[in-house]
């Protein structure tokens, strides 16, 4: 059976690594080549197989029908137009071409579930941000219905785990500093992906609401657990009806009674949400909660998921629902 030879720049990183384990197997694809500058020349095994890590350089891109490049923000870029000069096309797992970005917006954007239709065809796709995606499919529905209150501000408390920083040695990061402790980060309503979330949150309805965003750091190794209050227009009677109509038939987003965790989705690539009425409240508000692996659908699955659109091969191929 032939298979689709696909290539990952950034391999030897958290979610290039995971990408490379997907890959491997996958029924449809092939690993062509996995780069990473910093550990060029050793070996890493995915799967049954032993690849070896080239120089980022030296990466064969005419040899691969899609490059994954999970590279640093702001150096993908440069590495995303190479592919597409070799006859690529790309997935780029970076914040160069996503929604808010200061230079390159020309992508569409790969949140898979609501934006598949702009997806076939496209020579690039900007892979959402893990934050991004734990927001925004869990708000889609109800700014779709135009059901949140004009001018108000959507509250997002999220927490991570560490790989979420990724692979690069933090001493902030080191065990015995992470390890019993939880702390907000970025505090002031500045963290990176708030962009790609105010850009988004506007195309989907939301261009007179603010989003105010906490990011928390967990003691744990991957996963995002979110919490968004919203204020809404009126009191909706049963809330999850609106999610569930939305994403009816979504093999990767699952609607749920109960506040879902984070041992619900680890390794899975999906996204779990609950929607609950607020009490006590004299604005009618809902708590949304949505949980996601950050290195799954958070990062990598949902880069093969995209890929598998690309390509027009089955969308949950290859990965864990």
């Amino acid at each position: 059976m032939h298979k689709v030879p696909v290539g990952v720049l950034g391999a030897s990183g958290y979610a290039g690594r995971e990408l490379c384990g997907l890959i491997a197997r996958h029924p449809s694809l092939e690993l062509a080549f996995a780069a990473a500058q910093e550990q060029r020349g050793q070996r890493a095994r995915f799967g049954g197989s032993e690849i070896t890590y080239v120089a980022t350089e030296d990466a064969p891109l005419s040899k691969a029908e899609i490059v994954f490049t999970a590279l640093p923000h702001g150096a993908a870029a440069k590495w995303v137009r190479n592919s597409r000069d070799n006859g690529a096309r790309v997935v780029d797992l970076s914040s160069d071409f996503r929604p808010g970005a200061s230079e390159e917006t020309s992508a569409p954007y790969g949140l898979t579930e609501l934006m598949r239709d702009k997806l076939p065809g496209s020579d690039i796709v900007a892979n959402p941000g893990c934050y991004p995606t734990a927001v925004l499919l869990a708000l889609a529905p109800l700014l779709r219905a135009g059901r949140v209150v004009p001018g108000a501000t959507i509250n997002v408390s999220a927490a991570s785990g560490v790989t979420g920083a990724g692979y690069s040695a933090k001493p902030e990061l080191l065990f015995a500093e992470v390890a019993e402790d939880f702390r907000a980060y970025s505090v002031g309503n500045e963290h990176r992906h708030l962009a790609e979330m105010r850009a988004v949150t506007a195309e989907l309805g939301g261009d007179s609401n603010d989003i105010l965003f906490t990011p928390h750091l967990l003691p744990v190794a991957r996963g995002i657990l979110a919490t968004i209050t919203v204020p809404v227009t009126h009191d909706i009677e049963d809330p999850l009806s609106l999610w569930r109509s939305c994403y009816d038939g979504e093999p990767f987003i699952e609607i749920v009674d109960q506040p879902p965790a984070l041992r619900d989705v680890v390794r899975r690539n999906v996204v779990k949400i609950s929607v609950t009425r607020a009490a006590n409240v004299r604005q009618p508000t809902l708590i949304i909660i949505s949980a996601i692996d950050n290195l799954m659908k958070g990062a990598a699955g949902q880069a093969l998921q995209n890929a598998n659109v690309l390509l027009g091969l089955s969308e949950q191929a290859g990965l864990p629902a």
